[in-house]
C-alpha cells in the first residue's frame, strides 16, 4: 500500500450522520478466529481493535447473529446476553482511543456446514451446494454439504434474529451495525440468481429476491437508528462461488432501494483483489454515486493513492481497509506522516488456531519497530 504523496482527502474529517469521524479510512471487517468455542470477545481482541482505532471507523470482524448461523470455528457472537456483555470491553477499548464502532451482523448461511449444528443441514435460499474445496468445521476441513432451503415461515425468526443481535449491540454500546450482505453468506444469497431459484414472494424478481434484506433493515432499524446502520454488498465477487449474469441489474436496484432508509453508508466491495467473476465490467463506485445519495464506503484492494483518488473525484466518501491493517496498527498514523507500511504477513497465521497473539496483536507500530531497530 503506497503512502506517498500524502492522502490529505483521506485523512480528511468526514461528517457521517451524527458521529463525527476524524478521518476516513475505516477498519474493514476481517474474520480473525480469536473468540473461541463459546464465541465471546475477550481482552486479546479489545487490545486488537484499540490498537487499530486510529480509524476513522472501526467496523468489527462479521458475529453471527444466532446458532443457525455459525459457520467458522472461533468467530464471535451476538446472540446470547453472555456474548453482548463480552463485546463492552472491546467497545470501551476502541472508544478510549476516540473512534466509534460498528459491529458487522452475519449469517453465513450455506457456507456453513452440519458440523456447527449438531449434525443439521445449514441452511440457504435454495438446495445449491457451494462448489469449493471444503470448509473448515470443529470436526477439521469437510466437504461443502447441500443446503436445506429455508422454508418460507422460517424466514421471520431470522429477521427476528437481526433485531435482537442489533439490540444486545446497543446495548453493549456499539454506536451502529453493518449487515453483511455480501461474500456469498445468508443474504446476498438471497439476493443473486445464482444461488435462489426460489418460487415463493423471496424469489424470482428483484423485488422479491431484496424482499429479504428490507425486511431485515425494518427490523434493525427499529433497534438503532437508520444512520447508525449501514449494509455491505459485493457486486462483483465469486467468493463463496458467488457471481450472477444479472449482477448488474441486482446492484443498482439494492443501492435504490437502500438509498431510501437513510443509512449511514453503503459498503461496496468494488475492488477485485477477491476474485471477479468476469461476467461483465465491473461495478464501480462511480455507477452506484447517483443512485445512493448517502455515504459511500469502497472496500477491497486499495492503496492510499487509489483511495485518495476515489475521495477527490466524489465517489466514495469513505474507503475500508483491510489487509494492511493487519500487520500495520498504526496505518493512518504512517500515512500521516509518510512512513513505509510493513509488509503483509503470512496469512496462515492470520486466524490464530491457538487463539493467541501471534499474527494479531503482536505487530509493532512504526515507532516501536524504529526503536527495537526491526
Amino acid at each position: 500500500m503506497s503512502t506517498s504523496p500524502r492522502p490529505d482527502q483521506l485523512l480528511s474529517p468526514f461528517q457521517m450522520g451524527d458521529l463525527a469521524l476524524a478521518n476516513r479510512v475505516a477498519l474493514a471487517p476481517m474474520t480473525r478466529a480469536r473468540a473461541g468455542a463459546e464465541r465471546l470477545a475477550n481482552p486479546l481482541m479489545a487490545e486488537y481493535y484499540a490498537q487499530r482505532a486510529g480509524a476513522g471507523l472501526v467496523i468489527t470482524e462479521a458475529t453471527t447473529i444466532s446458532t443457525q448461523a455459525n459457520g467458522w470455528v472461533g468467530s464471535p457472537g451476538i446472540y446470547t446476553d453472555a456474548q453482548a456483555e463480552s463485546w463492552r470491553q472491546v467497545v470501551d477499548a476502541v472508544h478510549a482511543k476516540g473512534a466509534p464502532i460498528f459491529l458487522q451482523l452475519w449469517h453465513t448461511g450455506r457456507a456453513s456446514h452440519s458440523a456447527f449444528h449438531g449434525g443439521e443441514l445449514p441452511v440457504a435460499p435454495s438446495a445449491i451446494r457451494l462448489a469449493g474445496d471444503g470448509v473448515h468445521t470443529p470436526e477439521g476441513k469437510l466437504d461443502h454439504e447441500v443446503p436445506r432451503a429455508l422454508a418460507t415461515d422460517e424466514l421471520p425468526g431470522i429477521v427476528a434474529d437481526y433485531a435482537a443481535a442489533t439490540r444486545r449491540a446497543r446495548e453493549a454500546g456499539f454506536d451502529g451495525v453493518e449487515v453483511h450482505s455480501a461474500n456469498g453468506y445468508l443474504l446476498d444469497e438471497f439476493l443473486q440468481t445464482r444461488t435462489n431459484q426460489r418460487t415463493d414472494a423471496y424469489g424470482g424478481s428483484l423485488e422479491n429476491r431484496f424482499r429479504l434484506l428490507r425486511e431485515v433493515l425494518e427490523a434493525v432499524t427499529a433497534e438503532m437508528p437508520a444512520n447508525r446502520v449501514a449494509v455491505r454488498l459485493s457486486p462483483n465477487g465469486v467468493f463463496n462461488d458467488m457471481g450472477s449474469p444479472d449482477y448488474r441489474e441486482t446492484v443498482t436496484y439494492a443501492a435504490q432501494q437502500l438509498d431510501t432508509f437513510g443509512l449511514a453508508y453503503l459498503h461496496v466491495m468494488d475492488g477485485l483483489g477477491f476474485g471477479f467473476h468476469d461476467l461483465g465490467k465491473a461495478v464501480t463506485l462511480d455507477e452506484l454515486r447517483p443512485l445512493f445519495r448517502g455515504p459511500l464506503m469502497g472496500n477491497c484492494g486499495y492503496d492510499a493513492t487509489a483511495a485518495e483518488a476515489a475521495i477527490a473525484r466524489g465517489a466514495a466518501d469513505l474507503v475500508s481497509i483491510g489487509r494492511p491493517y493487519i500487520t500495520n496498527p498504526d496505518l493512518v498514523e504512517r500515512l500521516a506522516n509518510g512512513q513505509p507500511l510493513a509488509p503483509e504477513s503470512d496469512p496462515s497465521g492470520w486466524y490464530g488456531p491457538d487463539g493467541g497473539a501471534a499474527g494479531y496483536t503482536d505487530y509493532p507500530t512504526f515507532a516501536e519497530a524504529a526503536k527495537a531497530g526491526l
